[in-house]
């Protein structure tokens, strides 16, 4: 391999897998595995021309990875920055006389600069759209009480109005690392009655433990606001925030603050203080533990005291959450329950029923795409109608399920199936010479295979018997599309020392030499096979796990 590789070769190749050694490995473990690969793939080792010229293929490669790794100053660069950065001839880093350490802060310090310039191009537009709509002559029919008639005389069919409508919209405009300015707005209405508000802010980062914002408003009356975040220590932080409405009326100030400590990894507790029109405290638990997470707060106030409590349950596989709330208080009580599903790689659909005193029944919908969210709250009901109980839960339940089996599922595998062609015609020919380089690297080691597996079988060690990387089928029983896979028994073998086989983890597999990438963008296992002491074992591994053989674990029982 020249020192003037193309993009994409440098963008995959992997210079420790190449070695088959660990990114922490010393001068001495970098120069053992590249003596031990130059027995293999020495070019004056081979007379056929078709092994000679393989072989310089080889270790061509091999000989470009081990120089890299053995100047600190390259490596330190390949560690921060990748091939890439080596093959720049306009590389701003150029003082050799740098440390590896020196390196890194500046490349760090360049960072900093061009994320500087890039502030200036850069906003992050956020917003929300919510339709409230009127359905309770789904389940209320007003009937009235003189002639019997429903109020919409001379029709069977109910009556669904759209009741409210709300937008808002606001985009950040970074002006330095400390700096950011925000624009926003919206405008709402609700039966007919309609407001707006605009608003301006100011927000700067004073330290890595705070900062603070300035925020002015205009719409019912202007408003000045002041908000502020601190980190105090290592388990406490808090926020405090202040602002001053004008109206007709006069002066109306406000005060809140809050404060939170870590009480251990996985609960926390929140005392927040309101002050003004709507004065309260109010205190939260919140314990978050692996996929489960539980709130319970208690708020003492004037207008409203209540006590609340909920559980969200995720599961990371389906990327999917279920959640129940209770809510009890002065002015009545809810229960609400609901599940939200992630339908693609950037929107989230969810869905919730709400069932209360004065509340009745409602069913929120929500679509949450990018930075934009989506509500639709329907008022099923006044009441607590069980009809409408049923119907609110069990037709978002029915229609997701047609919806994604015919819809969502089927877009999404034309999509993934697109962008898998797409990788695979991007990268067929650097993807062709990935193939032949590993079936040089195969035909080279087999006489070296053939000793180890010899000295292995005599002393009873480590032999492998069959060992595939490739498609990986099911997550469950990670079986291996034996279609589109990699035969790399031999590849395996000659990593094998003293009846030890290690393959570091963090790198992908199909760098070490003998591999390659069967099917781009997809997920893939390395399946082994071996015998030691006489005995079968077998396991399976991701493509950056680490491998350590043998292992008692892998032994094959009459059970397996």
């Amino acid at each position: 391999m020249s020192a003037t590789m193309d993009d994409e070769n440098v963008q995959e190749t992997d210079l420790y897998g190449c070695l088959g050694i660990f990114k922490e490995a010393s001068t001495e473990e970098i120069n053992n595995a590249f003596r031990r690969l130059s027995r293999m793939y020495h070019p004056d080792k081979h007379i056929e021309p078709d092994r000679k010229q393989k072989a310089v293929l080889m270790f061509n490669k091999i000989k470009y990875a081990h120089e890299i790794l053995m100047d600190p100053y390259k490596r330190a660069i390949y560690d921060t920055l990748g091939l890439k950065a080596l093959e720049t001839e306009s590389w701003e880093i150029v003082a050799r006389r740098q440390t590896p350490q020196e390196i890194r802060e500046e490349y760090e310090r360049l960072l900093i600069e061009r994320e500087e310039r890039r502030l200036n191009q850069r906003t992050n537009p956020k917003g929300s759209i919510t339709v409230g709509i009127d359905a309770t002559d789904l389940f209320d029919r007003y009937v009235d009480q003189y002639s019997g008639a429903t109020a919409a005389a001379g029709s069977e069919l109910p009556t669904i109005e759209v009741s409210s409508m709300s937008i808002s919209q606001s985009i950040d405009c970074p002006l330095t690392n400390q700096d950011t300015a925000i624009l926003g707005g919206n405008l709402s209405t609700h039966n007919g009655t309609g407001s707006g508000t605009i608003t301006a802010s100011s927000r700067r980062i004073l330290s890595d433990k705070g900062w603070a914002e300035l925020e002015v408003s205009a719409g019912n009356g202007p408003m000045i606001h002041l908000k502020g975040f601190r980190t105090f220590t290592k388990h406490l932080f808090g926020t405090m925030s202040g602002f001053l409405q004008f109206s007709r009326g006069g002066i109306q100030p406000g005060v809140s603050t809050m404060f939170a400590a870590q009480l251990d990894k996985s609960l926390q507790g929140r005392i927040s203080i309101n002050l003004g029109l709507m004065t309260s405290i109010t205190t939260t638990v919140v314990h978050d533990y692996k996929d489960n997470h539980l709130v319970f707060g208690i708020q003492l106030g004037i207008p409203n005291s209540f006590v609340t409590a909920g559980y969200t349950r995720r599961f990371p596989q389906q990327e999917a959450k279920i959640k129940l709330a209770l809510k009890f208080g002065t002015f009545g009580g809810i229960v609400e329950y609901g599940a939200e599903k992630k339908v693609s790689q950037f929107s989230v659909l969810g869905a919730h029923v709400v069932i209360g005193v004065p509340t009745g029944v409602l069913l929120k919908i929500k679509l949450h795409r990018g930075n934009q969210t989506y509500n639709f709250p329907i008022h099923l009901s006044e009441s607590m109608n069980p009809t409408a109980i049923f119907y609110g839960t069990l037709v978002p339940l029915v229609a997701f399920i047609v919806v994604k089996n015919l819809l969502i599922k089927p877009f999404l595998e034309q999509q993934r199936e697109r962008d898998l062609e797409k990788k695979r015609q991007t990268n067929s020919e650097m993807m062709a010479e990935k193939k032949r380089e590993a079936e040089a690297a195969r035909d080279l080691m087999k006489e070296s295979v053939i000793r180890i597996r010899e000295f292995e079988e005599g002393r009873k060690g480590l032999v492998i018997v069959k060992a595939v990387f490739g498609k990986l089928i099911s997550t469950e029983t990670n079986d291996i599309d034996e279609s589109v896979c990699v035969d790399v028994t031999d590849p395996i073998q000659s990593l094998v020392k003293n009846s030890q086989l290690i393959i570091p983890g963090d790198q992908l597999k199909s760098g070490l030499p003998g591999f390659y990438d069967p099917c781009i963008g997809e997920d893939k296992v390395l399946y082994i096979r071996y015998r030691f002491r006489q005995q079968l074992h077998h396991v399976t591994v991701g493509e950056i796990e680490e491998l350590r053989c043998p292992l008692q674990r892998h032994l094959i029982t009459s059970e397996s």
